[in-house]
């Protein structure tokens, strides 16, 4: 399977991010799955590159050009694939991907797995978002769509798109249903 991550190219951020991050990495290539990520040797972008590179896994970035010229590309890069913008990039890891699992990450994070969740609504494709809730990072997220969904602002049950998991085992569970 490849399972595309979403999550933050910073690295002033909880350590325990970067904790669960390699556990994942680790964990996603001991089941021999493929990492698609976004290329970048920043934040928890690198942490589960490296991680899954060390523990015998296969990499693949969608970098930006933009990111390869200013140098940041990560070396733990398998394949690279080559994207124009962030546009192209969240198209090609969508058509590339099984799976998609966010990890605490910003505007860019949230962009990404509400393009994946949208288009499943309408029918684009049955490819499930996971949100990795490490220490709850996630929680005031669930809150707002619980909040939509009360107010008649989401048809059906979000959950249908978009899961949640606590830890490596919450996933490791959802991966063997698809």
């Amino acid at each position: 399977m490849k399972i595309c991550i979403f999550c933050s190219a910073n690295d002033r951020i909880d350590p325990e991010f970067f904790v669960q991050t390699r556990l994942l990495g680790q964990w996603a290539a001991a089941q021999g799955h493929d990492i698609v990520f976004g290329g970048v040797n920043q934040g928890l972008m690198e942490c589960v590159a490296q991680a899954t590179k060390a523990a015998g896994g296969r990499t693949i970035g969608v970098v930006p050009r933009i990111i390869e010229k200013t140098g940041r590309v990560s070396d733990f890069v398998d394949v690279e694939v080559a994207c124009d913008n962030l546009t192209d990039r969240k198209q090609m890891m969508l058509d590339m991907s099984d799976l998609f699992i966010a990890l605490p990450g910003g505007i860019g994070t949230l962009d990404e797995v509400f393009t994946v969740a949208a288009s499943a609504t309408i029918g684009y494709h049955q490819k499930p978002v996971v949100l990795f809730n490490i220490k709850n990072y996630w929680q005031p997220l669930m809150a707002m769509l619980d909040q939509m969904a009360e107010q008649g602002m989401v048809r059906g049950d979000w959950h249908n798109y978009i899961y949640v998991a606590d830890n490596i085992d919450d996933i490791s569970r959802l991966t063997e249903n698809l």
